[in-house]
């Protein structure tokens, strides 16, 4: 999930009230979303940036003279959807238009919309209204308590000098976080290897690739390079140089970047009367402070470190009777582990995952996911011809199956191409609001190889695809209550929750639907990708509660050098860190909206557990997934994270099956 520039609990529209009236809802503000209007030039961004904030600043001046009544509440939320419309699509532009020069100019709108937001979040006025609102029931009141928190976070409580100096604290985190992204979007990193040192590697992952005047394939980073090159190169060197400039992604400018970055969140938290970033963000998370996540991934490491020591050993063995060298003789290095556990898992379950690629091409397994969610869910996709940044990106129009109602839309942008974002990642670029009759709209963007996925590439495009669900089946009365609005370390549960269904033979069969001549997934090699899945669990789990682990200590109370803190944490690994590397540069997630908050990828995957239970051995149920869209999907933040879980399993969610699969 990709977060936007938050509205700060506070956003915008039209709806205006005089006497106690209301006025008409516009028509772009309800019903479906507007559709794409094409942004071709750095000018068009401008002046469509000029123009929507001053329709901002006007619909602003309408709201701070309601008074705090039964009726503001919705005038406040109608707001906040017109500000998504403003705002939204063109920041996305930054992260995928084909033009730099656009994406440069959606940048700089983008900034001049956090300012705005910046100032919203300390309005005296509205948090005055605010106070005064009565909640009708439950889910106005959750709204309101949220609101009037985020009002209290953003300094609007503190003296006019130290409010001026949180605004100018936040803008400055804003404009250092776009900097760090863009160092890494627009790096567009090139590593030089002779043919001879790709042995090993699949002709299809770099035969259509540039060549220098020496005549070496120039390779990218993005993933569906550097993956396939990591597991199957046989050349230890090309590995190394090509892990290299991706650990080093953003390079020594982002280290500074980061650090500012850190050192200001510290300023703003202490401003607000808290002792570390960590502590501001946690305490209102489900962990509720750093202590109780911290004690989370120390459980964690408990119920992982013994499987990882096995697994580096079984590397090792694995490198030694490669190389023909005594197993003493053998270091593992970091470049290492992708190619040895390919090896592994070819040579103990026969598995080759690229062998998959012939099973799964792009746009089918897309068809298949999104079949398999109108089978489990309830709904329908309908792909629409539509204009949108690429020619290449996909319209689908989503309507609930029994009644034909529309539900959302989606896009989906499935291929790499220079200046794009290049991991995956959902932008949830309109919420719903039943009260607004408005709704949703997501996008979808992966990078993914045009000749096939891999399993594990399946697994990553139904990941994706669940936040895109989670904000189209949302159906909540407030806007900011919608979809993936919803508390950090839970947001990422419902996606994690459906990757095991790539892994079972019924649900697999669906692709038949979509594509009557693909070959189907023999069983055999499914139960072989089945258990070989789970060697090299315990390195991947340890590496991410490393990141984690790090990321709590880097926005923890005492002051931190962002590379001389992963050394140090790095460095007590049993891999080590390998010197003059600097992966912070590239930690995207941290420096942005995952700050003091990357443990909920293993948090929230506690939650995704234990609801996959319900479930059981039918993953096709559509009563269960029916419950789980009403219960869970459907609801958004209108409910705390405990209470739908308790809505979908008829109790309150535990940790038993998350280590319970750990300790397998």
């Amino acid at each position: 999930m990709h977060p936007l520039p938050r509205l700060a609990g506070l956003a915008a529209l039209l709806i205006t009230l005089s006497g106690g009236t209301q006025a008409a809802v516009p028509d772009a503000l309800s019903g479906p979303a507007p559709a794409w209007q094409p942004v071709n030039s750095p000018q068009a961004v401008s002046t469509a940036c000029q123009q929507n904030l001053g329709q901002a600043r006007a619909a602003l001046k309408r709201l701070q003279r309601l008074p705090g009544d039964a009726q503001w509440l919705r005038a406040q939320d109608s707001f906040a959807a017109r500000l998504e419309d403003w705002a939204y699509r063109l920041a996305f532009l930054a992260h995928v238009h084909p033009d730099k020069a656009v994406r440069s100019a959606a940048e700089a709108c983008e900034l001049r919309w956090n300012g705005f937001f910046s100032s919203l979040a300390q309005d005296a006025a509205l948090y005055r209204a605010a106070r005064q609102v009565q909640p009708a029931d439950e889910t106005d009141r959750l709204l309101l308590k949220n609101l009037l928190q985020d009002f209290v976070d953003a300094g609007v409580n503190l003296p006019k000098a130290q409010r001026a100096r949180a605004k100018q604290l936040n803008d400055r985190i804003a404009e250092l976080g776009q900097q760090f992204d863009r160092h890494i979007r627009d790096a567009n990193v090139r590593v030089p290897f002779t043919v001879a040192e790709l042995q090993g590697v699949p002709e299809a992952v770099w035969k259509d690739a540039k060549r220098d005047a020496q005549g070496r394939v120039q390779l990218g980073v993005d993933y569906p390079t550097y993956g396939p090159l990591m597991q199957l190169a046989e050349s230890a060197t090309a590995r190394e140089r090509m892990w290299r400039a991706k650990t080093d992604e953003g390079g020594a400018a982002n280290l500074k970047l980061l650090a500012e970055i850190t050192r200001l969140r510290k300023d703003y938290a202490q401003l607000l009367g808290a002792g570390s970033w960590a502590e501001f963000v946690t305490r209102r998370r489900m962990a509720e402070s750093p202590a109780k996540a911290e004690a989370f991934l120390g459980e964690v490491k408990a119920a992982v470190q013994a499987r990882e020591l096995k697994e580096i050993e079984e590397l090792r063995q694995a490198k030694a009777d490669h190389l023909g060298q005594p197993l003493a003789q053998v270091r593992l290095d970091r470049w290492d582990v992708s190619f040895y556990t390919e090896r592994v898992r070819q040579a103990r379950y026969s598995v080759d995952q690229e062998a998959f690629r012939q099973y799964f091409p792009p746009q089918e397994s897309l068809q298949f996911t999104l079949r398999l969610v109108e089978k489990l869910m309830g709904v329908r996709y309908q792909r629409v011809e539509a204009a949108a940044w690429h020619p290449e990106v996909q319209t689908y129009a989503v309507t609930d199956a029994a009644t034909g109602a529309p539900l959302g839309s989606l896009w989906v942008d499935l291929y790499p191409r220079e200046g794009k974002y290049n991991h995956a990642a959902v932008w949830g670029l309109r919420g719903v609001s039943t009260d607004l009759q408005r709704q949703p709209q997501a996008a979808l963007v992966v990078n993914f190889d045009r000749k096939g996925l891999t399993l594990d590439e399946l697994e990553t495009l139904l990941h994706e695809l669940g936040h895109a669900v989670h904000n189209n089946l949302s159906r909540t009365r407030h806007v900011q209550q919608a979809g993936t609005n919803v508390l950090r370390d839970f947001v990422e549960a419902p996606s994690q929750m459906l990757e095991d269904w790539v892994y079972d033979k019924r649900v697999l069969a669906l692709m038949a639907e979509v594509c009557p001549s693909c070959k189907p997934v023999p069983d055999a090699l499914l139960d072989k990708a089945v258990a070989a899945r789970r060697f090299g669990q315990g390195v991947a789990d340890s590496r991410q509660h490393l990141y984690a682990s790090y990321d709590l200590a880097l926005y923890g109370p005492r002051p931190q050098d962002p590379l001389a803190l992963w050394a140090q944490m790095e460095g007590a690994t049993p891999l080590g860190h390998v010197a003059g590397t600097m992966f912070p540069a590239g930690f995207s997630h941290i420096a942005g909206g995952y700050s003091a908050g990357y443990y909920g990828y293993l948090w929230s995957k506690v939650v995704a557990s234990d609801m996959r239970t319900a479930f059981g051995a039918d993953k096709l149920d559509a009563a269960v997934g029916r419950r789980y869209r009403d219960t869970v999907l459907a609801q958004g933040s209108q409910r705390t994270p405990q209470q739908l879980v308790k809505d979908f399993l008829g109790r309150d969610f535990n940790a038993k099956a998350f280590f319970d699969d750990l300790a397998r």
